[in-house]
């Protein structure tokens, strides 16, 4: 293995290095040290993001194994700064109430382990590499969840994310096992050639899935979702949603479009129902939300049952659609819960009636939340409207007219809670508004990064083309 093959590992050698620096640093400091290391990783993991916008040739490693290519590195990238962007809203989190429990540096090895797996799994070219990957993203992020340890919430929140999750692997372990069992091999490229439409694939098929629908929250495998989000800390529930999810999308995407695509009679009427269920439980169970870490998590429950109509087209516009919706819906759930984390931070209220008035003490936070719900929403001219009309344009050019339609009748039902938060916002008085307060600069900056993505992503239309153009090169 010559310097050229081994740098096709750069996002991943870039994070592990990380990690090394940051037991490093965690070994040799002291306890009045020990705050300097959000800005040492905020810094380091901006370097490693900043790296990740050179261009990277397609390449394999390990016989296969592990692969990359112009798509997968820009889905890399984009969730490396996905995970800066958060971790800047979560710095004064991390220093007011983190820190003095010395365990600051821990929060930063979980998140970068965690991102690190999605790495894996995202360039995976094998199941066991797949599988390595799926477990090195999730046991992390069971640590992250019960990182409130004095509120009992969390720790529950914790038990059932772990008990769920390896029920999902066990589950996505055995699909593996029952594929392997019929085609003699655990490599996609060879598994795509020798797979047949049998009774056994089929089963293994849905097992499969199973597992993998865990990550994404589709239904019927949402139940953690509400009482792991509203249980974890404000950052942890925003990884869940923005982070994980997105590289499950993509994984799943690429299985489905490669490995399973002998398989496309099959898996497109499974698809079909549960996109129509995620969308109606999501967008259903939203507007019964109180608490916004809950509603949010319904929400992103609902917008999974979108993102799922790109896969209706096995073709290069399912692909960049998929690819350009996930960004979207990243900068975009960022921004709602940067704002929730801010004013959590301050008050500690999450309840949407506690917003009421919010506009007329703290103006920027309300234009910045109802942007990022805009978005969500599909409201033109932002991000979120181009990512839903790709994806309806992808479901229609199949021929799925009616799950368009019921796409449409759902976004319009997202729509009405979106405006809930909305009318609370600016057009409800409360007596004990939140009053004004301003955010320190990790979280003003983090949160200007994220309304930036939302407008550029949704006026400076080369973005969708040059995923386009990439997917283009991917599938062919």
């Amino acid at each position: 293995m010559n310097l050229e093959s081994f740098l096709l590992m750069r996002s991943e050698i870039g994070l592990l290095a990380i990690l090394i620096l940051l037991i490093i640093f965690e070994i040799f400091s002291n306890k009045k040290q020990k705050a300097a290391v959000i800005p040492f990783a905020l810094i380091l993991l901006a370097i490693n993001t900043a790296l990740g916008f050179l261009p990277l040739a397609s390449g394999e490693l390990f016989g296969g194994m592990f692969r990359t290519n112009p798509l997968l590195f820009f889905f890399k990238t984009t969730l490396s700064l996905g995970v800066l962007i958060l971790l800047l809203q979560s710095a004064d989190w991390l220093k007011e109430k983190v820190v003095d429990e010395n365990k600051a540096s821990e929060f930063f090895m979980l998140i970068i382990s965690s991102l690190l797996g999605t790495y894996f799994m995202i360039s995976a070219g094998d199941f066991l590499m797949f599988y390595l990957g799926l477990e090195l993203a999730t046991l992390p992020v069971a640590a992250l969840v019960a990182y409130d340890t004095y509120k009992r919430v969390s720790a529950e929140g914790a038990v059932k994310y772990i008990l769920s999750s390896a029920l999902a692997s066990g589950a996505a372990l055995f699909g593996i096992s029952l594929l392997y069992a019929t085609t003699g091999t655990i490599y996609f490229d060879a598994m795509a050639e020798i797979l047949t439409s049998s009774n056994l694939t089929i089963l293994a098929f849905v097992f499969f899935f199973s597992g993998l629908a865990f990550k994404i929250s589709l239904a019927p495998f949402h139940f953690w979702t509400a009482d792991v989000y509203e249980g974890a800390p404000i950052n942890v529930a925003s990884y869940l949603s923005v982070i994980s999810k997105g590289a499950a999308v993509l994984i799943l995407m690429i299985l489905l479009f490669t490995v399973f695509k002998p398989l496309i009679e099959v898996w497109h009427k499974i698809i079909y129902i549960v996109i129509i269920a995620t969308m109606f439980i999501g967008n259903l169970f939203a507007i019964r939300q109180q608490n916004l870490k809950r509603f949010l998590a319904y929400s992103s429950i609902a917008q999974a049952g979108f993102i799922l109509l790109g896969l209706m087209s096995v073709d290069n516009l399912g692909t960049a659609t998929i690819v350009y919706f996930v960004a979207v819906y990243i900068f975009s759930n960022l921004g709602a819960f940067g704002v929730v984390q801010a004013i959590s931070s301050f008050s500690d209220k999450e309840n949407i009636d506690d917003y009421e008035g919010l506009y007329r003490t703290n103006p920027k936070l309300s234009l910045l939340m109802m942007l990022a719900l805009f978005s969500l929403a599909g409201i033109p001219p932002l991000a979120g409207f181009f990512g839903k009309f790709f994806l309806y344009t992808a479901a229609a050019s199949q021929g799925f007219y009616i799950l368009v339609f019921i796409a449409v009748v759902n976004a319009t039902i997202s729509l009405y809670y979106y405006l809930l938060v909305v009318r609370a916002m600016f057009l409800r008085q409360s007596d004990t508004a939140i009053p004004y307060f301003k955010s320190p600069f990790y979280m003003r900056l983090g949160l200007i990064l994220a309304a930036i993505g939302i407008l550029v992503a949704g006026v400076y239309s080369p973005i969708y083309d040059y995923i386009f153009s990439i997917s283009n090169t991917f599938l062919n």
